[in-house]
């Protein structure tokens, strides 16, 4: 076996991209072409690179995955930073929601919807997404790299590839004022997870509730 081909997608139809081999199915490119449409150019570039990323430390430990599900999981796990994707929820949860209609309209059955919707759901919350199911902790790892955990992994001729196909666009301002606009519309979603650290950090006046608070002001009689 190719030390870049996924033991995952042997037998399946698969093509180079990036220098990566990965699983190539109609499925996976309706996946790119959702991603794309409704994406920022800089946020479609970040969801592809997540995508290769965790298809690469997959390869690299050898861990059997579906590959559509890892495709599919890492390719939309932004969708809830969108204006097409956008609701009352956490941003999570709202691209998690869409990601699962689009895996039901595919016909995927119901294990991988699921696997799918805890990718998006815990793509920001590593301290879980890394201990689900491998296709789960293969998304989560492979967005971490983005945000530079694992990044030593990707060996730098194939990080090169990568960038070079994907570039990041000034991912770093542009996910921050992504994530801003998310605690400054609605801030009630940001109080426990990353978006109130981006919250803390960048915009004025935001207080970040506390899970203490809510405990200690909980109207039962002590």
């Amino acid at each position: 076996m190719s030390p870049k081909a996924s033991p995952a997608v042997m037998g399946g139809k698969t093509r180079v991209l990036s220098g990566i081999t990965v699983v190539d199915s109609p499925l996976v490119t309706r996946a790119l072409d959702l991603a794309r449409t409704h994406s920022e150019p800089f946020l479609f570039n970040h969801a592809a690179r997540s995508w290769l990323f965790a298809v690469r430390l997959g390869q690299l430990q050898g861990i059997p995955n579906d590959a559509e599900v890892v495709a599919i999981g890492t390719l939309l796990h932004d969708l809830g930073l969108t204006n097409s994707f956008t609701g009352r929820k956490r941003f999570e949860i709202e691209g998690a929601d869409a990601a699962r209609a689009f895996a039901r309209e595919q016909g995927l059955d119901d294990r991988r919807v699921q696997l799918i919707w805890d990718s998006v759901a815990l793509n920001s919350t590593p301290s879980i997404g890394l201990y689900k199911e491998a296709e789960v902790a293969l998304c989560t790892a492979g967005i971490g790299v983005e945000f530079g955990f694992q990044y030593d992994r990707i060996p730098p001729d194939e990080m090169n590839s990568i960038l070079a196909a994907f570039p990041r666009l000034e991912m770093k301002q542009r996910f921050k004022d992504s994530v801003c606009r998310i605690v400054e519309t609605k801030p009630e979603t940001t109080f426990d997870n990353f978006a109130g650290d981006f919250g803390e950090r960048f915009v004025p006046g935001y207080k970040r509730p506390s899970t203490v608070d809510y405990l200690m002001d909980a109207p039962f009689q002590e």
